[in-house]
Order: C-alpha cells, then structure tokens, then sequence
C-alpha cells in the first residue's frame, strides 16, 4: 500500500511540470529569432516629429523586456518596421456650464507594426493604439504634444507584448 502511494506522489510530481519551460517562449512566427533591428518609423499623420519618439519608446520597451536583442539591419533577424499612421484628439469631458468647451481629451496614437525578415518574409503585421487622456489649459497645443509620448509608451507596451508573447 505505501510502495503505490510513493509511486503515485512520484509520477504527480513528475508530471506536474510536464509542460512548464525556463525562460521566454516566442510566439510560433518569432522561433528562432533572437536579434531585432528597429529603423526610424514613417510617419504619414499629420502631426509632425512623432516618428523620433516612437521608435525610441519601441526600441526602450523591447531592451526593457529582454527577450530579444536590438541590433542594427545588418546582424537583425528580424526587422520591426512601424508606420505612425494617425494621432487623434478627441473630447472626453466638457466644461461645466459651457457644453461647448472642453476640459480633457483623449489621444489616441495608430501605429501599424510590420515584422519582416531582412530577405523581405513578413512575420507578421498588426496595428496598434496607445491611449492618454490630457486636461485642458491654456494652450491645448503644448498639452498634447506632450501627451503624445504617453500614448505612444502605451503603444509600445502592447507591441513588446505581442512581439514577445504572441498577443
């Protein structure tokens, strides 16, 4: 009696971690990848100088979350070319009393993520949005321009997280 309850504990703990695997596990289309290169976004909204920011936000959360290398074009396995197809402001809250005026926006930043090999094999291909909001003041202008790497740190994250992970 005591030699199957030994054997029985013996093979639950065995199988327990039958499935379990140390360290990162890329999505099926990244096996085999471990060095990215990421060039200079496009940018082709109408909000000027975004395309610097993007790609140093992307290039700072794949280093953050390590499971892949960022190299130059030359050594990459795999190539993360991203197009900043649309920042959009729009009213989240209006002034109390003056329906007219607004007192927070939301921004949204649109980011289509092409992953391709350097011989030109796409990956995979997805658009993303980052999100913030931002309250009003004088000079709406300034505020969203500074809202604008916010909504693209949110952007970066949910592709790090796809890039990495699958979803």
């Amino acid at each position: 009696m005591t030699g199957k309850l030994i054997l029985c504990l013996a093979i639950g703990c065995i199988s327990s971690c039958a499935g379990y695997t140390l360290g990162p596990t890329p999505p099926t289309y990244m096996k085999g990848i471990q060095r990215v290169a990421v060039p200079i976004f496009k940018n082709v909204s109408i909000t000027p100088d975004v395309e610097t920011v993007t790609t140093t936000a992307v290039i700072k959360q794949i280093q953050q979350d390590g499971t892949y290398e960022v190299t130059g074009v030359d050594q990459a396995d795999a190539v993360v070319d991203g197009t900043i197809v649309g920042v959009d402001r729009t009213k989240a809250r209006s002034l109390q009393g003056n329906v007219l005026a607004s007192a927070e926006f939301n921004l949204d930043v649109t980011i289509l993520f092409r992953i391709e090999r350097p011989t030109g094999q796409v990956l995979a291909e997805r658009k993303i949005q980052g999100t913030t909001s931002f309250f009003v003041g004088n000079d709406v202008y300034s505020q969203e321009r500074e809202a604008i790497p916010l909504a693209v740190q949110d952007a970066a994250v949910q592709f790090v997280s796809f890039l990495s992970e699958g979803w």
